[in-house]
């Protein structure tokens, strides 16, 4: 094992995210007597070593061969050494070699465990496979073959010995900060920052890091507490600070250990004071641990960089037609890579909305609805990816944009609300503080002005009270209330289109209306088009102009709201129309469709919707079935259309 190497998750595993916010660490501190007093020695004993030259009784070198091994008295309250030295004085200068050595290696250890840690954990490919394989070769040395190496080339220069400990150890804390870093980087309110146009570096340092601080605290501590011994060890064997040089603890221990035949007292101060500081080091990191499970500790407020201006010999992007739709997707094909190959979950899409229209997808969980949605931004789950089609937004294909171009467009022009209001807000920081932080990205102004700008849209969604929202943690909002904070995040930028992915699912019936009323308002006031992606026919119904349905990651049918509603063109639009529980008769079980939605390793030949369709015949597996259009502006993926057509 190497020097310093901590209990830690292995490689291929992933430590529990750090949950929501909880009460200030110091003010848990005080509730627990032996981390408030572990903190309390290690303030004392930092303050009396720094202060040595004014605190020490006497000169650490000075000698009195006529006291020599004393034991303590009114003239040497901790007594003398062989030669005659007070002990007290050594142990405060002493303490200033050791303490300076241990905080030379925690902050390489820190520096390189946290940076590489967050790289490899947000990251992910091939940078994580990098940094882990580096870090498992560092486990994979040994520590004090190394050290001792470092030594014979460096005698006595503790600078690079403890340098040297810190990049051994080192991948103990990479591996911790990568695993939580993994876990969080999947959390929604993450996803909403990249959405929102913010750097990957900017996530890490502001939304990632804070969340991180209580694990890092601990791991350091404990880091610390081996250091201590490692550099007293190294000292004790005169590898390093040899006493001519000056006092340190691990030296005062060796010459402690020459005389403990003759006096055994010397040993209590020079090995007690290791003791006492590994353990409260120890003490600390646990008292800590307890503190931070369910910890985001928030740094201070930082100002965002101004976008960069486009340059005057960067080519323009190409006009649009003046009746071209604002977003126009063909088969558009999604995959996501598993073991066995890549395996296709969303095939052959194909839909435009215009400017100001409001546009549904409907259909089973499972179908692909949010994939497809997702796609259009560039937040696929890890691997994802777009296999074949287009997408093109405003002239330009979204599909083909690098990650730099779509965090120029998320935000700005595309806006998403999640399913989960909660999960995409941070409970590390106040409402206000993350609108300010939005809208600061999308339109550099003054923090003052982006503070109104944030109170004005809280006001714009119809919360009460916005200044007092603007203040809370997302912990003090209710459901609504925080769907609200969400959607104002997501009007920040101004988008010209909004994605609301199943915007009122975890809401209750009242605060759903609630929703879908501030939808349609915020559309008819802005202008922006808006995809609706859902379930639920009666939000369809109250929201949208035009839908398609899917199902097994293909779309069956597409029409205008009206028409799908009185005249559906496809067994499966039907069979959703009439498992709808608002239109299913009183005191009547409702029907619903046998079956369930295949997975994409499972897809039929022919129709997907086949084994559950009552008109299914052996042509519907003989082979794909092609989109059709019955009527003017609607297609359907059926070939027994005329069987559905009501007399």
């Amino acid at each position: 094992m190497t020097i310093g190497s901590i209990a830690a998750p292995p490689p291929g595993e992933t430590a529990d995210p750090v949950p929501a916010r909880t009460p200030s660490l110091w003010r848990g501190l005080l509730r627990r007597p032996l981390g408030l007093g572990s903190a309390a020695f290690l303030l004392v004993l930092v303050v009396a070593t720094a202060c040595a030259p004014w605190l020490a009784p006497s000169d650490p070198g000075a000698q009195d061969l006529g006291n020599a091994l004393s034991g303590p008295g009114a003239a040497h309250w901790l007594g003398t050494d062989r030669l005659g030295r007070d002990v007290l004085s050594r142990l405060l200068f002493g303490g200033q070699i050791t303490l300076v050595s241990v905080v030379e290696a925690a902050l390489v250890f820190t520096l390189l465990g946290v940076t590489l840690g967050l790289t490899a954990g947000f990251l992910g490919g091939w940078a994580d496979r990098l940094i882990a394989r580096l870090g498992d070769l560092l486990l994979a040395l040994p520590g004090i073959i190394v050290l001792l190496m470092v030594l014979s080339v460096f005698p006595g220069n503790d600078l690079v010995t403890m340098i040297a400990l810190g990049v051994l150890s080192c991948p103990t804390l990479l591996r911790v900060v990568r695993g939580q870093t993994m876990a969080l980087r999947q959390e929604l309110y993450v996803k909403a920052a990249r959405l929102a146009g913010l750097t990957g570096p900017r996530i890490m340092w502001r939304h990632i890091l804070p969340r991180l601080a209580g694990p890092i605290i601990v791991q350091v501590s404990l880091f610390a507490a081996t250091a201590v011994l490692v550099q007293a060890a190294l000292s004790f064997l005169g590898l390093s600070t040899p006493e001519t040089e000056g006092p340190s603890w691990g030296n005062m221990v060796g010459s402690a250990a020459e005389v403990i035949s003759r006096d055994g007292w010397l040993m209590v101060p020079t090995g007690g004071v290791l003791v006492l500081t590994v353990l409260a080091l120890g003490l600390l990191g646990d008292a800590v641990r307890d503190l931070t499970v369910g910890r985001a500790l928030a740094p201070p407020p930082r100002p965002n960089r101004r976008r960069p201006a486009r340059s005057p010999a960067e080519p323009a992007e190409p006009e649009p037609e003046p009746d071209a739709p604002l977003l126009s997707v063909r088969d558009l094909t999604i995959a996501f890579p598993t073991t066995a190959g890549d395996v296709t979950v969303v095939r052959d899409v194909s839909f435009d909305v215009r400017a100001g229209e409001a546009f549904g997808i409907v259909g089973e969980s499972g179908c692909g609805k949010t994939v497809t949605a997702r796609s259009l931004v560039g937040l696929l789950a890890d691997g994802g990816y777009v296999s074949a089609g287009s997408a093109v937004f405003d002239g330009r294909d979204l599909a083909g944009l690098s990650e730099r171009d779509l965090r120029g467009i998320r935000g700005s022009r595309i806006g998403l609300v999640a399913q989960e209001p909660m999960s995409g807000l941070d409970p590390s920081f106040q409402v206000g503080g993350q609108l300010v932080e939005v809208i600061r990205r999308h339109d550099p102004m003054s923090r003052r002005a982006a503070r109104a700008r944030a109170v004005e849209l809280l006001a714009m969604v119809h919360l009460p009270e916005p200044a007092r929202v603007a203040r809370r943690y997302p912990h003090e909002l209710s459901g609504g209330m925080a769907q609200r904070v969400v959607i104002a995040l997501a009007l920040a930028g101004n988008p010209d289109l909004l994605i609301a992915d199943e915007p009122t699912t975890a809401l209750d019936v009242t605060v759903q209306v609630e929703i879908l009323a501030l939808l349609r308002e915020l559309r008819a006031r802005l202008g922006m088009a808006v995809i609706l992606v859902t379930h639920d026919w009666g939000a369809l119904a109250d929201l949208c102009d035009r839908a398609m349905v899917m199902y097994a990651g293909e779309v069956v049918e597409q029409a205008t709201v009206d028409d799908l509603y009185r005249t559906p063109r496809h067994p499966y639009t039907r069979g959703l129309l009439a498992a709808n529980p608002h239109v299913a008769p009183v005191a009547a079980g409702l029907p619903a469709i046998p079956g369930s939605v295949p997975p994409p390793t499972r897809w039929p030949a022919g129709c997907h919707f086949q084994p559950r369709c009552a008109l299914a015949t052996a042509e519907c597996a003989a082979g794909p079935i092609p989109l059709v259009a019955p009527a003017p502006d609607r297609v359907s993926r059926c070939i027994h259309i005329d069987e559905l057509v009501a007399p």
